[in-house]
């Protein structure tokens, strides 16, 4: 193997679980996000005060 500038994690034993377990939580942190943002404009819309 050639020495890069930057090291890509390539040779990692376990990369397909870090990608892996990196992505879920992408997912997870995007969809409590949305929910958050969503549940927000409902409340607005229906008067009813947010929980902090």
């Amino acid at each position: 193997m050639t020495p890069t500038l930057l090291h890509t994690g390539v040779g990692h034993p376990d990369l397909a679980l870090l990608v892996l377990t990196a992505i879920l939580s992408f997912a997870a942190g995007t969809g409590m996000g949305a929910y958050a943002a969503l549940k927000g404009k409902l409340s607005k819309l229906t008067g009813e005060p947010t929980e902090n």
